[in-house]
């Protein structure tokens, strides 16, 4: 029997200080790709440039994990960092200029 493929949801930090969601099945791949100015229009923006791969998380679904981006996608700043917080993610040490606890 095949093993299933797993997908992932993964979160960049840009230099802008935003934060940028996305899926792939091979994150190694995909971050490269965004570093390269190969990834999605968001991250294609040079001021957004460097990126820091923040955090991952996998899924043996492929709708799980479509369904985790979008909700992650759809929170305010305050939820993501939180949700980020609670899977041990620490970006205070270079969040810039907004509040983090």
């Amino acid at each position: 029997m095949e093993k299933s493929k797993d997908y992932y949801i993964y979160v960049l930090y840009c230099a802008d200080d935003s934060l940028y969601c996305g899926f792939t099945d091979n994150v190694a791949r995909r971050f490269a790709a965004h570093q390269e100015f190969r990834g999605a229009k968001y991250t294609k923006v040079k001021s957004r440039h460097p990126l820091r791969l923040v955090y991952s998380e996998r899924f043996s679904s492929k709708h799980d994990a479509l369904s985790a981006e979008y909700h992650f996608k759809h929170q305010s700043r305050q939820k993501k960092l939180l949700y980020l917080s609670h899977h041990g993610v620490n970006l205070a040490s270079f969040v810039r200029s907004r509040k983090f606890n």
